[in-house]
């Protein structure tokens, strides 16, 4: 099974028809025969372009996406094990998230969790997230983090309402917001998910695996145990 996946592999990477199979030393018919008695080599195939293809967007990005905008980290900060999370407020997605990402955290004290601020649903969610990242400077972006995602709605009111709850210094937080400090890492990781193809949120990276939308505990806790081994 291994080599006709090989051949698929080649022909999905843009081997035309032939040079595939050269590559690959194998014949056409040969590959024909097997693939129409057994197209379910075809998934693992798909799969394993997936993961290369992701690897090779990951390299050149990757000590850059696994170093987070100070303070703006769940778990431990000096964790040998990096989760990266895009994230936005006004994301159900990203709230039903949240318990799966603590949870994971309290099963592994090595592990770091970096946020990165993805804003794309609405104003609010631009708001939400510059709040973030002027709570990450004061120490307190964990329990914005998570009093943000408790809120009814996403609004003026809300947002600061979390941050007090947080123990945010609201005249400092604004007066960092309105200097425009945190656009320019809104920016970058507007630029870090358009390289990486996040086309949505919640999106996660650990290690050579991207994981899109609410996965849940046991997808997350795979993801993390792979990077720990590799």
């Amino acid at each position: 099974m291994r080599w006709i996946v090989t051949v698929i592999i080649a022909l999905l990477a843009g081997f035309a028809g032939a040079a595939a199979w050269e590559w690959a030393g194998l014949g056409p018919s040969e590959t024909r025969e097997y693939l129409l008695a057994h197209p379910e080599v075809l998934p693992e195939a798909i799969d394993e372009l997936q993961r290369r293809d992701t690897v090779a967007k990951l390299a050149p990005l990757r000590g850059e996406l696994e170093t987070a905008f100070p303070g703006a980290v769940l778990g431990n900060p000096d964790g040998a094990v990096t989760l990266v999370e895009f994230s936005d407020y006004a994301c159900g997605y990203c709230r039903q998230s949240v318990d799966d990402v603590n949870a994971l955290v309290a099963a592994n004290p090595d592990l770091k969790v970096v946020i990165r601020e993805y804003p794309i649903l609405s104003e609010g969610s631009v708001d939400a997230a510059r709040m973030a990242l002027a709570a990450a400077g004061q120490g307190k972006f964990e329990a914005f983090h998570n009093a943000m995602f408790t809120a009814d709605s996403l609004s003026a009111q809300s947002i600061a309402n979390a941050a007090r709850a947080a123990g945010v210094d609201l005249a400092r937080a604004r007066a960092a917001i309105d200097s425009g400090a945190f656009d320019g890492q809104l920016q970058n990781n507007v630029f870090l998910a358009q390289q990486l193809g996040v086309g949505g949120t919640p999106a996660f990276i650990a290690g050579d695996r991207m994981l899109a939308g609410a996965v849940g505990q046991q997808a997350l806790d795979d993801a993390v145990a792979a990077a720990r081994e590799s």
